[in-house]
């Protein structure tokens, strides 16, 4: 079908929520470059939004992907468990740079692992409440909507947001919000807000997504580790935008040798197949 008659179709029967202002539908792809349902070649600059570090149907991926077809499909690993999802587990847990021995709880999608670190987070601490950062990022479910520090387009038209999460500013010279501002809207925030006795975990985007890809300094990351030890805070880092070789090494938090409690990624994790996982501390 061509675009025009695609089109068409999309406007009849596909949810506006759901639909993209994009006239043209991707036909076939090839690492970098994608081809639409009328033939024209363009260079693909969005990855899936940052989905695709390794381009379009990597060879090693569409081989394993056939090669697990041939396997097995589902069956629920909560009922009947398989080699995939445990050999996977291992090989994260030896990666991912968080405190101590990790394990790993997979899951479908980024917003799905950051809705799961916070249910670790509240379970494992006794707490309720989380700090997030202005302009970050965190997914699009009632409780990652209530996390992003960006109302618009995100909650728009919602209603109301879930409570018990409070935000402190991302350090931002840039936009005017040093390192020093920063802390101190955080420790603020701690006092007037959520203080340490309510307060299971900081959630931070080792680098901003939405909110403009600023990296957050070392000694900024530090000092939030600092203020979790001293306090019986779980730190949470968002790697679902930064993950997977987006910075230069394999996760964006490495560039700071601070060791989360928990980390969240998806995206890249698996060059465009639905999985995202959490790995934490297994304390």
């Amino acid at each position: 079908m061509s675009n025009k008659e695609l089109q068409a179709l999309k406007e009849r029967y596909v949810a506006a929520g759901a639909a993209s202002p994009n006239e043209q539908f991707a036909d076939h792809a090839t690492n970098a470059e994608l081809w639409d349902a009328d033939g024209k070649r363009m260079i693909d600059f969005a990855g899936g939004i940052g989905v695709l570090n390794i381009g379009h149907r990597h060879p090693k991926v569409v081989e394993a992907v056939k090669a697990q077809l041939d396997k097995l499909m589902h069956t629920c690993q909560t009922v009947m468990p398989y080699e995939g999802y445990v050999k996977l587990a291992e090989k994260l847990s030896g990666v991912v740079p968080v405190r101590g021995h990790a394990k790993v709880m997979l899951a479908n999608s980024g917003a799905e692992a950051l809705e799961n670190a916070m249910k670790i987070a509240r379970a494992a601490t006794g707490k309720t409440n989380v700090i997030c950062f202005d302009g970050g990022y965190h997914g699009r479910t009632f409780y990652t909507m209530a996390m992003n520090g960006k109302a618009a387009p995100y909650q728009t038209d919602f209603g109301p947001m879930p409570g018990t999460v409070y935000r402190a500013p991302y350090p931002v010279p840039y936009h005017g919000v040093s390192e020093d501002e920063a802390l101190r809207g955080l420790k603020m925030a701690m006092k007037a807000d959520s203080p340490a006795h309510n307060t299971a975990a900081i959630v931070i985007e080792p680098v901003l997504g939405e909110g403009g890809f600023y990296a957050a300094p070392t000694s900024f990351l530090k000092e939030i580790r600092k203020i979790c030890d001293e306090n019986d805070i779980l730190m949470i880092a968002d790697e679902v935008q930064s993950g997977f070789g987006r910075t230069g090494k394999m996760f964006a938090i490495e560039h700071s040798d601070v060791e989360p409690d928990l980390m969240t990624m998806a995206k890249s994790m698996a060059d465009g197949m639905p999985i995202s996982a959490i790995v934490g501390t297994d304390k």
